[in-house]
């Protein structure tokens, strides 16, 4: 309770300030799932986390994505030689250095069941547009707002968002399709982030965003 009442006194302390307000809905959305792999998405493993809701919210989702014919990218993080490409990220979280090409842990939640003509990106660092493609390829297909899901809120959700603002892209993200290992951290990026950089939405509302393409 004492966390809610901060991050609702935090946001009002925003908005009465004219800050806070919501960018709105473009008109060619993307969704990027992001890193939801089985060495994030099973708690089990060192780096894994519980994320079962999460993962069946984004499921209906990209169920109704799929409806629409809305373009859809997967990510994952992975690495050929750890050391090298991930760099001071790896030294910053060794436990990277079991995110090996080939390995499971690379591998997508098989939840997700991605179709032969999504894209399924491999990536090095927390953002999604960092040393890919991701860019470019919604700059070709015109799309103007992408809707963000995944994990880990507090890393990669969070560096998504913050780069889809700055390469020109509205940043959704639907509240209970993002997740993080702790609660605390949760909260408190999804109130950044909406306060900064992105519209932090119900998925009631997002479904009806994507229902009325």
């Amino acid at each position: 309770m004492a966390l809610d009442e901060a991050l609702q006194e935090i946001m009002s302390s925003y908005l009465s300030r004219g800050m806070a307000g919501e960018l709105g809905f473009g008109r060619r959305p993307a969704m990027l799932v992001v890193d939801f792999q089985k060495g994030l998405t099973e708690s089990s493993r060192p780096a894994g986390c519980s994320l079962d809701e999460e993962i069946a919210n984004t499921v209906l989702l990209l169920d109704r994505s799929r409806q629409k014919a809305l373009p859809v990218f997967f990510f994952v993080i992975g690495y050929r030689h750890p050391h090298v490409e991930g760099g001071l990220l790896v030294k910053k979280l060794p436990v990277l250095t079991t995110f090996t090409i080939g390995s499971d842990n690379v591998e997508l939640d098989p939840r997700l069941k991605p179709r032969p003509e999504e894209h399924v990106i491999v990536k090095k660092y927390a953002s999604c547009f960092h040393g890919t493609h991701l860019a470019s390829s919604l700059s070709i297909l015109q799309v103007d707002t992408v809707l963000i899901t995944g994990c880990i809120t507090s890393g990669c959700i969070r560096a998504t968002a913050t780069d889809a603002l700055q390469h020109g892209f509205r940043p959704v993200i639907p509240r209970e399709c993002v997740g993080d290992r702790s609660r605390i951290p949760h909260e408190v990026n999804l109130v950044d982030i909406h306060v900064r950089c992105g519209d932090v939405l119900p998925l009631k509302r997002v479904l009806e965003y994507v229902d009325s393409l």
